[in-house]
């Protein structure tokens, strides 16, 4: 990354030239999230994911398992990939809000496909869908090609790790 120094937005520190991504307007609030979204400058402009995510000391790590479109009988229910994009965040935040947690809390999303050309043709769809689940918080994430998922009739899988106040 270039430039060592570092300046201060609020109470969050962030490497010259870095891009807060989250609203700065209400600094005297007490933020509820224990995380921080910071995007540098000098990357590409982040759609659908942040650079990098810091968390505050004195929080607590939650490790959400990997979820597909699993309904509650341990089928999976649907074949088209928004809807198991879908189904699979749903669990996910399900997961996330057993634990106490919310989408903002969330500082790493790994999305596994078995069709990964599929994923980048529906972005835009996933997108919308993430904004009306998740909200527009952005964890780092990653997508990675697999060629089989646990559950035979999965094409997505997401997991990830949240950092709770």
């Amino acid at each position: 990354m270039s430039g060592s120094q570092e300046t201060t937005t609020g109470s969050h520190e962030f490497p010259t030239g870095a891009r807060e991504s989250v609203d700065d307007s209400h600094e005297s609030a007490v933020p509820r999230t224990a995380v921080t979204r910071v995007n540098p400058a000098e990357l590409s402009p982040p759609r659908g994911f942040s650079h990098a995510v810091t968390a505050r000391a004195g929080t607590r790590l939650v490790f959400l398992a990997g979820q597909t479109a699993l309904d509650g009988e341990g089928r999976v229910a649907a074949t088209a990939f928004p809807d198991q994009f879908r189904i699979a965040l749903t669990n996910l935040l399900a997961a996330l809000d057993a634990c106490g947690g919310e989408p903002a809390d969330l500082a790493r999303v790994t999305v596994y496909t078995t069709d990964v050309a599929a994923y980048r043709h529906h972005a835009a769809h996933l997108g919308r869908i993430w904004h009306e689940l998740a909200g527009r918080d952005y964890p780092a994430m990653a997508v990675i090609g697999a060629v089989r998922l646990w559950d035979e009739d999965a094409a997505i899988e997401l997991d990830g790790i949240a950092v709770l106040p």
